[in-house]
């Protein structure tokens, strides 16, 4: 077992991180309205890191594939790519319970693995194929889960549905928390202010949390917002601001966020630093407005799977040959998803219109003129 000591004393400069390579890479925890924030020392175990680094390492894979079948045309339209950001969703998942809510934006891929879908169905799903987690019609911005509810293309919006899946959380008493996720770049919306205000009024156990990664699409943090400390826009709610390029840092801090709300003391807002290595979306080069030299300083000294792999591999906790038998696996079962993706059938034109309405007797249609009749079947 691995014994962390998450320093207090860390900034937040990309490319200027100090790291003691005997304890692992430390993060600052920044807290707002808080007496004290997590704890300053993480435990690891071997179990623990191997399976951290098989998810983010799969989830790497699943996104790196994705864009090359986007560059080959076989996706389209809409595909915002989550390689980089891999330690905020696996942190996360480990410092909740599956029965726990999650809801994101557009940038859905990584928490539609982690919440248990299968990569060959999430990748189907870009391709629109019908073995996809939505049967190809979702496509990368509308997958879901149980306990998963997307995948959300309109900026911000899904933060007042996560405070109203964490309202359905306290009035069943189920003891469970919703995790509502966002943007930098959807911050400024006034619908997150209303939402903050409403779960602090009626104290409602949901986690508000920015994934910071320093870019609304081209525009940076310091020209889009007056003030970048995200964790304290809740004003009255409590914050922590935290390393999201570290996976232990997320973990701890989450864990300490999960109990915060389960033990009835309202919402937290929480801000995770870190860093996306594609652009906005595959539309984006993502080097207009920044620089090569800035993204590859990031992936060399700040990224997320490296530094788990280093840390461990420091510690005597894994050998080289197992993390490359476990790379060798992930690109196998990545290579695998891929051929599935590509040569199952797509949906046929009379399923269009089912699954309109969850539970109902089959109903007609009306198609794009009076004579077109589709059959909707749920």
């Amino acid at each position: 077992m691995l014994q962390t000591q998450l320093l207090s004393n860390h900034h937040f400069n990309f490319g200027r991180r100090g790291r003691d390579s005997s304890v692992g890479r430390a993060g600052k925890c920044d807290v707002h309205r808080l007496e004290e924030g997590p704890p300053l020392k993480a435990e690891l175990t071997r179990e623990q890191g191997l399976r951290y680094y098989r998810i983010m390492q799969t989830v790497r894979r699943m996104e790196l594939k994705a864009d090359q079948l986007y560059k080959q045309k076989i996706i389209r339209g809409f595909c915002h790519l989550y390689d980089g950001q891999e330690a905020c969703a696996v942190g996360i998942e480990a410092a909740i319970n599956p029965s726990d809510h999650l809801i994101t934006a557009y940038r859905a891929h990584g928490y539609t693995y982690t919440r248990g879908i299968a990569v060959k169905e999430i990748l189907a799903e870009l391709t629109g194929r019908r073995g996809g987690v939505a049967k190809g019609k979702g496509g990368s911005m509308h997958m879901y889960a149980p306990h998963f509810y997307g995948g959300n293309g309109i900026v911000g919006a899904q933060v007042p549905l996560g405070a109203g899946i964490a309202l359905a959380c306290q009035y069943q008493g189920n003891n469970q928390v919703c995790v509502a996720l966002y943007g930098d770049g959807a911050a400024n919306q006034g619908q997150l202010f209303e939402s903050f205000n409403m779960a602090a009024l009626w104290k409602l156990p949901c986690i508000f949390t920015c994934e910071n990664n320093q870019y609304g699409m081209g525009t940076s943090v310091e020209r889009a917002s007056a003030s970048t400390d995200y964790y304290k826009r809740g004003d009255f709610i409590p914050g922590i601001r935290v390393d999201g390029m570290d996976v232990l840092c997320v973990r701890e801090a989450f864990k300490f966020a999960a109990e915060h709300c389960r033990s009835g003391k309202g919402p937290i807002v929480m801000e995770l630093k870190t860093y996306r290595y594609h652009g906005h979306s595959m539309s984006d080069p993502g080097v207009s407005y920044r620089t090569r030299e800035e993204i590859q300083e990031v992936r060399s000294k700040s990224d997320p799977i490296t530094m788990l792999k280093e840390r461990m591999l420091s510690n005597n906790m894994a050998s080289v040959e197992e993390f490359k038998e476990i790379d060798i696996a992930i690109r196998k079962e990545v290579e695998e998803a891929a051929q599935y993706a590509t040569s199952d059938p797509e949906p046929p034109l009379e399923e269009l219109c089912n699954h309109i309405f969850s539970n109902d007797s089959p109903l007609e249609v009306r198609g794009t003129n009076p004579w077109a009749r589709l059959k909707s079947v749920s």
